[in-house]
């Protein structure tokens, strides 16, 4: 420890003669003969590592220097070893009292100061390294939290809640469940922006799908992807309500979003834009199969089926600023809608025509997300 620098204060020049022979063999040692002096080192740009303090002294005594050390943020750190003739056990008390770690009395023993200045030293060294390794996990700690907000932005709330709760594992695998899925797109996309800048266009689309997408974690949807001007969502996994209330709170989500649309279509129209997006809904309650589809690499937690090709055929059948839902939806949430009969339609890979129904408007009030304003 011969990089280690040790402060012995005392006033009487015997004892600082006796300590520096115990310790200039080991230590870089400097010497103050006053309490104002040794507060000046411990201050200076090279600190000392530890002290070495007498207690009775003129002016200062040890125990007013050692308070001030550990009163001082740039000091507190630094171990102080009272080294003194007192020997009465309120003067020992007082000295751990006031932050010191070691009591010596004299006269000393050269072997015991020895010891106790290398324990005391390595004691400070390990800390310094614990607190630096809690300084580095920390900032890893803050690293990893900032890592995971931006991650979550590419996950569904219910995914990445799961994920991290760790009830959910990152493998494939799927299940297949009952589910509420929910399809819409805009009309006529392409023709409607094809004369359109793509900045104006990207602007647009953003702001509809951030207040569609305020709507859907409001009622609980599972927000699977953008497609283009499309979305699917689903509701029934990771979480469910049962697949009554599920079917439910996807109605009352679509409704909400084509008021959304009216708000939406009015700020369009106040900005110039001629031709305002109108939306179509397409909704369907069946099995699918959901979960992790992809690879150990790369997966997307997702739905497949039949059932979900029908929630998009379904949409495609919509009128615009339209709601349009299954049978087997409408079934489960005919006490809670207006909804107009409108035949039967057929998608791709199902055998059976099924019917659909349009919702002409909800029957109650119970919906937790209001009109999204800029």
């Amino acid at each position: 420890m011969a990089d280690k620098t040790i402060l012995i204060v005392d006033d009487t020049p015997a004892n600082i003669a006796a300590a520096l022979a115990i310790l200039k063999d080991q230590y870089r040692t400097k010497v103050a003969t006053s309490g104002a002096k040794a507060l000046e080192h411990a201050r200076a740009g090279d600190k000392p590592d530890l002290i070495l303090l007498d207690v009775t002294m003129p002016d200062m005594d040890g125990y007013e220097v050692c308070a001030r050390l550990k009163a001082d943020p740039e000091t507190a750190a630094i171990p102080v070893v009272f080294l003194t003739a007192r020997t009465e056990a309120e003067d020992e008390a007082k000295g751990f009292e006031l932050g010191s770690v070691d009591y010596i009395h004299k006269p000393f023993n050269p072997t015991v100061v020895r010891a106790r200045v290398q324990t005391h030293l390595l004691l400070r060294d390990t800390l310094k390294q614990i607190e630096e390794r809690n300084a580095a996990l920390d900032e890893k700690t803050r690293m990893l939290e900032s890592l995971s907000v931006k991650l979550s932005k590419y996950l569904s709330p219910q995914v990445y809640s799961s994920i991290f709760a760790g009830s959910r594992d990152v493998e494939l695998a799927t299940e297949r469940k009952r589910l509420t899925v929910f399809f819409s797109d805009i009309k006529d996309f392409v023709s409607t922006t094809a004369d359109m800048q793509p900045e104006d266009l990207t602007a647009m689309l953003n702001r509809y799908f951030t207040a569609m997408s305020k709507i859907a974690l409001a009622h609980g949807a599972h927000i699977d992807k953008f497609i283009g001007d499309a979305m699917l969502m689903f509701f029934g996994d990771p979480e469910t309500k049962g697949v009554e209330e599920d079917a439910r709170a996807c109605v009352r989500m679509a409704a909400a979003m084509q008021r959304q649309m009216v708000e939406l279509q009015q700020e369009w129209r106040a900005s110039g834009f001629e031709q305002p997006f109108q939306m179509r809904i397409g909704i369907n309650t069946g099995y699918c199969n959901v979960g992790n589809f992809g690879s150990e690499d790369r997966m997307d937690y997702t739905i497949i089926g039949a059932e979900v090709n029908l929630a998009a055929r379904i949409q495609a059948a919509a009128d615009p600023g339209g709601i349009l839902i299954s049978y087997p939806t409408w079934a489960l949430v005919r006490d809670i809608v207006r909804a107009e009969e409108r035949g039967s339609i057929a998608a791709k890979g199902i055998r059976r025509e099924v019917g659909v129904f349009a919702v002409a408007g909800i029957l109650d009030d119970r919906d937790p997300a209001p009109v999204v304003r800029p």
